[in-house]
Order: C-alpha cells, then structure tokens, then sequence
C-alpha cells in the first residue's frame, strides 16, 4: 500500500479522511465556477431598454396576487410579528404581520402572513423581499392561497358485537 494522500485498495484510490473514492472532474466546483462567472457577467450586462427583452421581467407583468396578503415561508425560529412587519414596513402600509405558532409549544412553525392595504404594496413586497436574508434565512414570498373550509372530523360509527 502506498502512503500519502491517497491509500491504494484495490486499484481504487480511497481518500484517507473520507474512506471514499475522490470525485473525478469534480463536477460540482466546475458548476458553482460557472454560476459564478455567469452571475458576473450578468451584472456588467447593461439593463434592457424594453421590458419584453427580458424574461425575468415579463413575469413581473403577469402578477398572480388576488388579494393583499402574501405567504411568507422558510422564516427562522427566532422571527417574531414585529421583526416581521419591520422587514416588509417600507414597501407600503400593513395591516398585519403574523408569525404562525405551534399551539401547544408557542414555537414558530417558520411562516407567516403579511397583508397589505392595496395589491400593487404587495406585488412590490413580494418582488423586493422574495429569496431576501431575515434573521439569517432566505426567506420566500409568495400570494397567500384563500383559506379551505374544513368540516368537523366525523366520529366513526360504532359497530355492534355479533
């Protein structure tokens, strides 16, 4: 067996620390390099005169909010109601801003509500804050979905011995 950096098991390199065989043209490191050059290059790109040059934009046109109120997920534990209304207070007037509980822990269940006076606030908020950092996690924004009527849960019928 040879000494090293790598030990030799049958014709298999095996990294000492890891016991696995090493990544041959790691594709991973060659990925993050392109996304990295990509991300550079994209900002040296002058923005486009017209919106329809870009198809980042153009879904920005077509806006899915029905209502005001918009679903905030993957929030941290330690995200509270007014950390919440504070990150999402300069894009127009709130009417509320909910950090949803467990009801039996009092823990965050990392997602929220936010609602808005009008809906053009809330498209803003969502375009501004949608994959933002708060309180150390990327956070999502998306349009909160109308509530589902849910009936009471029906009690099986008992059957009777034979």
């Amino acid at each position: 067996m040879k000494q090293g950096r790598f030990r030799q098991t049958d014709d298999i390199k095996m990294n000492e620390i890891s016991g696995f065989p090493p990544r041959e043209g790691n594709r991973w490191v060659e990925s993050m390099a392109f996304f990295f050059g990509m991300r550079h290059v994209l900002r040296q790109a002058p923005a486009p005169s017209s919106v329809f040059q870009s198809p980042f934009t153009l879904g920005r046109l077509y806006s899915t909010l029905t209502s005001p109120k918009l679903f905030i997920s993957s929030l941290s534990r330690l995200t509270t109601d007014e950390k919440l209304a504070d990150a999402f207070a300069p894009f127009g007037q709130l009417v509320e801003a909910k950090v949803i509980t467990d009801r039996m822990s009092g823990r965050s269940k990392r997602y929220g509500f936010v609602t808005y006076e009008t809906i053009e606030e809330a498209e803003k908020a969502r375009v501004e804050m949608n994959a933002k950092f708060l309180d150390g996690w990327i956070i999502f924004v998306s349009p909160a979905r109308p509530t589902e009527l849910r009936s009471a849960p029906q009690p099986e019928p008992q059957q009777e011995p034979e």
